[in-house]
């Protein structure tokens, strides 16, 4: 599809599959703050053959128009903009890490359009966020984005990645705006739902990569617990980006909950 209008502006979106008759309702995949909608094609592809499935990019990320000073909440809202502008009233949301963050923050303040969460690699808060923010926009200011993303790419991938996903990281991470980034990175690292997650009412699925160092597992046990009747499961070998690393675990993991749903 490339760019819808919303009334929140022109959102970049990716979709597969939408429009049959008789599909479950559909996903929608939120990304990362060093990345884009692109790192979910093998589950817009997956997804897209059974029910709609989406994957947008946050305001000023991609082919979305920017939003001056935007913040975690303006992500959200800017989702359930695509919603509307799509026609779709309730789906199922997978976010990974900041995509995590904006999916809960959409299963808070508009319970009625979400029917599931799908959390990857994400958290209620991070003990070291400030660290990390701090640190990666010191790195950003000294390097750009180019000198970042290659900085960082082997920290967020897993022992044996698929051949070229590395280089694809780095080109994406590439590619973001630097002033989006910085956004992106106060969104994530920065938030604290630890006081707001007890109230979200979904059946929720929360993953991680096994070797995630960047959202360690421990991080998703403290999300499994403090969201009622969440389940858990890890990812083996995969990195902070397990669904490019491990795509085919990753969807069938998704592919069982979501059937376990009767949807």
């Amino acid at each position: 599809m490339g760019v819808i209008e919303t009334k929140r502006g022109r959102i970049g979106v990716s979709t597969r599959g939408l429009g049959r008759d008789g599909d479950g309702l559909p996903f929608l995949f939120l990304h990362g703050v060093g990345s884009d909608r692109t790192v979910w094609r093998p589950q817009l592809d997956r997804f897209g053959a059974t029910r709609g499935a989406i994957a947008a990019d946050y305001p000023g990320y991609g082919a979305s128009d920017p939003v001056p000073d935007a913040t975690r909440t303006d992500y959200a809202e800017a989702m359930i903009a695509l919603l509307d502008a799509l026609q779709i009233g309730r789906a199922h949301v997978c976010g990974l890490s900041l995509g995590g963050i904006v999916a809960m923050l959409m299963a808070l303040d508009h319970p009625n359009r979400v029917a599931s969460l799908v959390l990857a690699d994400t958290f209620a808060v991070h003990p070291d966020g400030r660290t990390i923010h701090d640190g990666s926009l010191a790195a950003l200011d000294e390097m750009g984005m180019e000198g970042l993303a290659n900085s960082r790419v082997d920290r967020l991938l897993g022992d044996e990645p698929p051949e070229g996903l590395r280089d694809e990281v780095i080109a994406t991470m590439t590619r973001i705006d630097p002033d989006a980034y910085r956004l992106g990175a106060r969104a994530v690292w920065l938030a604290d739902l630890s006081e707001r997650v007890a109230a979200i009412d979904c059946p929720t699925l929360v993953l991680c990569g096994s070797a995630d160092v960047v959202t360690p597992p421990a991080l998703s046990d403290a999300l499994e617990a403090a969201i009622p009747g969440a389940r858990r499961a890890d990812i083996a070998q995969a990195g902070h980006l397990p669904n490019a690393e491990r795509s085919t675990a990753f969807n069938r993991i998704v592919e069982d909950f979501i059937a376990g749903l009767g949807d």
